[in-house]
């Protein structure tokens, strides 16, 4: 029997945080024969079959209230971000420079158009309509959507489809938008265990991709700098033009509201979480808006900081 790599084991895969900061993996790794046995073959087979899964959403999701806008609100956003990613890594595949990069990257894309579909077919799971589902995307399209996700596609398609630039096209999606979400996404998965614990499982699926993304990404970069050392300083100008416009996004405000909500929900079920811990030593009731936000980006820094000096820029810290 082949064995499963880690990061694709349901069992055993680390954390978003722990794999995004410390998984070393590479295109040649990763490319189409291993996503066809051990992601389609293992990973999203083991889901198919059943023999991984999750109990149904709680009342507390299912009913009308702010744990349930809170989900809505979170999915429609990550839907949106997951479609806006599958279009930009099409320019990716199209100026890979070899057959290992276009394969991995060729995988990506599935998986990002696998991630809007999961996240908008658990809000049908949840009992949101079609109608229901249809308006809140288009909520989101006009407001988080512009404010934020917009921004972000027209500055990483100005690498990618203006530019050509395949390693810097590959560095805004490893730092300023897989390292920025993915610790985003995983307070999310803590967050939702036992509210709802389906909707837990689909970012717990999504994150194992984003482990590999951000592993492969990094190295794609790092090989890129130490072959052709003199590219340096144009990635490292790339790096602090996306952290300026990132900081200049009301992704904080964004945030806010949708933890505030969850926040409303919290005073209402909290009872049914128990002793649940939302990180080692903390009971996810007794935390705060500020206190969950504070956490996620902490994690976002460090997961960048570490990505960051990984691929020799350092300099941009």
């Amino acid at each position: 029997m082949t064995r499963i790599p880690v990061e694709a084991d349901w069992d055993n895969a680390p954390g978003v945080l722990e794999g995004a900061r410390e998984l070393e993996l590479t295109p040649a790794m990763c490319d189409l024969p291993y996503w066809l046995e051990h992601v389609a073959g293992s990973m999203l087979r083991r889901l198919s079959d059943g023999s991984v899964s999750a109990a149904a959403p709680t009342q507390a999701v299912l009913r009308p209230g702010p744990l349930r806008e809170a989900l809505i609100e979170e999915f429609t956003f990550r839907t949106l971000a997951e479609e806006k990613a599958t279009r930009a890594l099409s320019f990716l595949v199209h100026h890979a420079p070899d057959r290992d990069c276009l394969e991995f990257y060729a995988t990506q894309l599935v998986d990002e158009a696998r991630h809007a579909r999961a996240f908008r077919d658990h809000l049908l799971e949840a009992g949101v309509s079609e109608e229901e589902v249809q308006a809140a995307v288009a909520r989101t399209v006009a407001s988080s959507g512009a404010a934020v996700l917009d921004p972000l596609e027209e500055f990483g398609l100005g690498v990618l489809r203006d530019r050509q630039d395949f390693y810097g096209g590959v560095l805004v999606l490893t730092v300023l938008v897989e390292g920025i979400l993915a610790p985003a996404a995983e307070l999310s998965e803590r967050k939702w265990k036992v509210f709802d614990p389906r909707a837990a499982l689909v970012e717990r699926g999504a994150n194992m991709d984003e482990i590999r993304h951000l592993a492969v990404g990094s190295a794609v970069v790092r090989q890129h700098l130490t072959e052709r050392p003199e590219a340096r300083a144009g990635l490292l100008d790339l790096v602090r033009e996306g952290r300026r416009l990132w900081e200049e996004l009301p992704m904080a405000q964004v945030l806010h509201r949708r933890e505030s909500l969850f926040q409303e929900g919290l005073a209402e079920h909290g009872h049914l979480l128990g002793d649940y811990e939302i990180w080692p030593g903390r009971r996810l009731v007794d935390t705060g808006v500020e206190e969950r936000m504070e956490a996620a980006e902490c994690w976002s820094r460090e997961t960048q900081d570490a990505r960051l000096k990984y691929m020799l820029l350092q300099d941009a810290l």
